[in-house]
């Protein structure tokens, strides 16, 4: 798993490089398509990067994005009516027969069809009307890093060209320096809090929230930890009342229009007694913990995740488990 967290730098450069006419076509489709809805088909860490993909598409298109549950096809059988949609499947093994099948029937049901995918020759790739190459390399812990981190460049590549921002283009081709720099963010800091701990909680919102989705699946997957991912705005609504003295909360804040809201939420969580930490703005520390900027608002996410990375598989260690052999899991998941 640290093996293949640090490749991720050098596995974005190369998806930029060899797959960049790829997102490019697929933006330019979707730019003349013009859909009134896109739907996205995707599991476990693959559905965390289709969050990611449905806020920056909603915030720079503003087109809706909608996650379909891949039982619709493989269990319910379910007649889907998506003319002039599209649908973006999204794994790195492409192999999963529901998300084959979802893929399949997002097709049939008109929908101009573009799959992410790592496996080149998979199942998934075969199905959708083009794919994008995720060009991750092999990855063999079963725990995602580096095809996470691919997954959300690849979409964000996409909407990118869609939308002509250079802007964000820019942002994207400097992001592999930015993510070296991630790599070595120190947060140790954090450690021992969560190796005594239960459960905790992972915060965020826009497309902060998809990366406190990823955080809170690692947590699970490889420190057999319980961890819940919360909107800052929902969290309010209840769930901090289970807060108290030394409960373990993440806070992601990119710098966006959600980071002085999400300061306020970290006012919050102190007062309640959590054992803070922020990724992001000057959130009222507690503990701060460091990251890299990139320069641009939807590129940092992707650096604070990266560097969440190499804090969770210490963190697994820490608590006696084997990150790159989380028990009871594969790496390649098919589910029906």
């Amino acid at each position: 798993m640290r093996q293949e967290i640090d490749e991720a730098p050098a596995a974005v450069e190369r998806l930029l490089g060899t797959s960049g006419d790829a997102m490019r076509e697929a933006g330019a489709l979707l730019r003349r398509l013009d859909p009134r809805v896109v739907v996205t088909v995707a599991r476990g860490s693959s559905d965390q990067a289709a969050t990611f993909l449905k806020y920056v598409t909603e915030l720079r298109l503003g087109v809706p994005v909608a996650s379909l549950g891949p039982s619709l096809a493989s269990v319910y059988g379910a007649r889907l009516r998506l003319p002039g949609a599209a649908g973006i499947g999204i794994s790195q093994s492409g192999q999963s027969p529901d998300i084959v099948a979802l893929m399949r029937r997002v097709r049939e049901a008109g929908a101009e069809t573009i799959a992410l995918v790592n496996a080149e020759n998979s199942p998934l790739a075969a199905e959708a009307g083009r794919a994008v190459p995720l060009a991750a390399g092999p990855e063999r812990s079963v725990a995602a890093t580096k095809s996470f981190v691919t997954s959300a460049v690849a979409a964000l590549g996409i909407v990118a060209h869609w939308a002509e921002d250079e802007a964000l283009l820019a942002a994207l081709a400097a992001l592999p320096d930015a993510l070296s720099r991630a790599l070595a963010m120190d947060w140790s800091a954090a450690l021992e809090p969560c190796r005594q701990a239960s459960s905790l909680y992972t915060v965020g919102r826009g497309p902060g929230l998809a990366m406190a989705g990823e955080a809170a699946l690692k947590f699970k997957e490889t420190s057999i930890l319980h961890a819940e991912c919360f909107s800052g705005a929902e969290l309010i609504h209840g769930p901090v009342s289970l807060v108290e003295s030394g409960f373990p909360a993440f806070v992601f804040m990119p710098d966006d229009a959600a980071r002085p809201g999400m300061i306020d939420v970290c006012r919050r969580l102190a007062e309640s007694g959590a054992a803070l930490f922020a990724i992001g703005g000057e959130a009222n520390r507690p503990t701060a913990l460091p990251h890299a900027p990139t320069g641009h608002p939807l590129t940092e996410p992707l650096s604070m995740i990266l560097s969440f990375y190499g804090f969770a598989e210490a963190l697994s260690r820490a608590r006696g488990h084997d990150p790159d052999n989380p028990r009871g899991l594969r790496k390649v998941t098919e589910t029906v």
